[in-house]
């Protein structure tokens, strides 16, 4: 039996070198059922402000051991792991998005100052989050958006070598307690990039507005009036900034993926549990054959988001200068897992139908607060954008690499805070992605999906030179895309698999999903009015069906799918 998917009740020792890892999961698992759901949701539809999840991460100095290098705070054997962060988001956003989000925003206030120049504000800072640990990540504005380019927030010298900052900034979560709030700007005399630190409780912070009003977050609007900082306060001046500020969304949008996969699943166990006990025209909901099809297809596309997340994780550990397959995958995560996300909780929806509208469900929650997560730290082009960069590289020219395993030991993640310039990002280097692809060919549907990558792959280099000027158009460059994270994304998934010891009959029923899925992508496309009668033609040899077994599918869904009936139901 797979049993991958996060249940707090029976909570599976991930594997950590040392007890205070598995403490946080287990006390902050136990803080959430010992609240119970209907407070939760008393909370959640008050808009009330996770004011007791700061208290509890405070007192048991969560973010002080997630978020530091070693070398920071108070544990001599501190260390960064990406793969604690990533089991930490995922039982945050288990159990509500206001949790994961105050969370999330932490870690990208705290980055800037980790990844700067200043010694002596990053301990400054890192000792503030014994008193307050919820930080802000002070970077967009209202005008401008996702265009930092074009920031307006400026620090002024004043001639005695001290500054002023004046500006105003958007979209800043926890930006209303915060008491290390990163704020991105330029220099007011020379124009370079800076990082400063500010402080929410100071009197020339001036807190406007929370920008929304639909859930528990505060999403602040706040300006900057004359505000004094001086060199104590800098994080970093010039190139690096910028650097910095890439390089800090580059470590905690990958948090975005986990968070997604966290909520999905608690929604998973409301609908299996609701649809086992339902009998309906003398029938039992789940045999009637549109609901087999819809929790197969929502299980396998929950456990790829997961087995997806996972290895990803173990490439976060192993990143150094010669080894960024991080900048794939990173995206990857925080946009086709967050998708994913979404499909798989309409399938549910349509499975447990009006029920998931009951206030009393966790469910009706996750409706609403799933459909940001692909939305934040850069929309769905933005990231694609990024993603088909890596095209050629990772397609055409592969790198030799030493095989990377399931990495969940102490060693401490720091080239993440080290990551450097930005630039040179086309030429990042893969292994060759076929290695796992051929380890499982006998699979039948993995074998139709190579067929498919390989039309793909033909495609490419049919479009030649011509494709770079296609890809100009944003609809045309997210369409090839779409096709591009399949093959990474499946491959990602085969080698975890194969680690977590999932059988093949899973794997070959979840490929069953990918082959539809890549004909759906394909068949987007073959219609984009920019291809050529070449490109067509080559387009239209991706368009593959499944190998169908149904005995094989139905064995999953009896044996894993419907068997986690009842088996997580968070206290009253």
């Amino acid at each position: 039996m797979t049993n991958l998917l996060l249940n707090p009740k029976k909570y599976r020792d991930r594997g950590y070198p040392d007890e205070r890892s598995k403490e946080i999961m287990l006390k902050t698992i136990d803080w959430f059922e010992e609240k119970g759901l209907a407070k939760q949701k008393e909370q959640y539809h008050n808009r009330e402000f996770a004011e007791d999840f700061r208290q509890f991460v405070t007192k048991e100095g969560i973010f002080e051991t997630l978020f530091l290098p070693k070398g920071y705070g108070s544990d001599p054997n501190q260390y960064y792991s990406t793969y604690r962060m990533y089991e930490f988001s995922e039982i945050c956003g288990f159990y509500g998005a206001a949790y994961w989000y105050c969370y999330h925003v932490s870690a990208l206030g705290l980055n800037p100052v980790l990844m700067g120049d200043n010694e002596q504000l990053k301990h400054r800072c890192v000792a503030k989050l014994k008193e307050n640990p919820f930080c802000a990540f002070g970077l967009s504005e209202k005008a401008h958006g996702a265009d930092i380019y074009s920031t307006e927030m400026t620090l002024t010298p004043k001639g005695d070598g001290t500054y002023v900052a004046n500006g105003s900034k958007y979209y800043i979560g926890n930006g209303n307690v915060a008491s290390v709030i990163s704020v991105f700007g330029k220099m007011a005399d020379t124009g370079d990039y800076v990082f400063f630190v500010v402080d929410s409780n100071h009197p020339n912070y001036n807190l406007v507005k929370n920008i929304v009003d639909c859930n528990q977050q505060f999403v602040a609007e706040f300006e900057l009036r004359d505000y004094p900082i001086t060199p104590d306060d800098i994080c970093t001046i010039g190139p690096k900034a910028w650097d910095d500020m890439l390089n800090t969304i580059n470590v905690c949008k990958f948090n975005i993926g986990s968070g997604a996969t966290g909520i999905v699943t608690h929604s998973f166990y409301e609908a299996i549990n609701h649809a086992s006990h339902r009998v309906l025209y003398g029938k039992k909901v789940t045999e009637f054959a549109h609901v087999r099809r819809l929790f197969l297809d929502a299980w396998l596309r929950l456990l790829g988001m997961k087995l997806f997340g996972l290895r990803a994780t173990d490439y976060m550990r192993v990143a150094n200068e010669n080894d960024k397959r991080y900048l794939l995958y990173n995206p990857i995560m925080k946009m086709k897992v967050a998708i994913q996300g979404e499909q798989v909780h309409e399938l549910l929806w349509d499975i447990i139908a009006a029920k998931g509208f009951e206030k009393d469900m966790y469910f009706e929650q996750a409706v609403a607060e799933l459909r940001g997560f692909p939305k934040l730290e850069g929309t769905r082009h933005v990231n694609m954008a990024l993603i088909a960069k890596l095209i050629p590289s990772y397609m055409f020219m592969p790198g030799e690499f030493e095989e990377v395993g399931r990495i969940t030991d102490n060693r401490d993640d720091t080239f993440l805070f080290h990551q450097g310039r930005t630039r040179g990002y086309a030429k990042t280097k893969f292994h060759d992605y076929m290695i796992a692809y051929n380890s499982v060919s006998h699979l039948p549907n993995v074998k139709v999906f190579i067929d498919q990558i390989n039309a793909y792959k033909n495609y490419l280099m049919v479009s030649g030179q011509n494709i770079a000027k296609q890809m100009q158009d944003f609809d045309y460059l997210l369409a090839v895309g779409e096709l591009f994270t399949m093959v990474a994304y499946g491959q990602l998934i085969i080698e975890s698999a194969k680690i977590e010891g999932v059988s093949e009959e899973v794997l070959n029923q979840m490929f069953d999903v990918f082959v539809r899925d890549f004909s759906t992508y394909a068949m987007d496309l073959y219609a984009k009015p920019l291809n050529t009668p070449e490109q067509v033609d080559a387009i239209a040899k991706m368009f593959k069906r499944p190998e169908p077994n149904p005995d094989e599918a139905d064995k999953v869904l009896r044996e894993e799918v419907y068997s986690l009936a009842d088996e997580y139901i968070q206290n009253p």
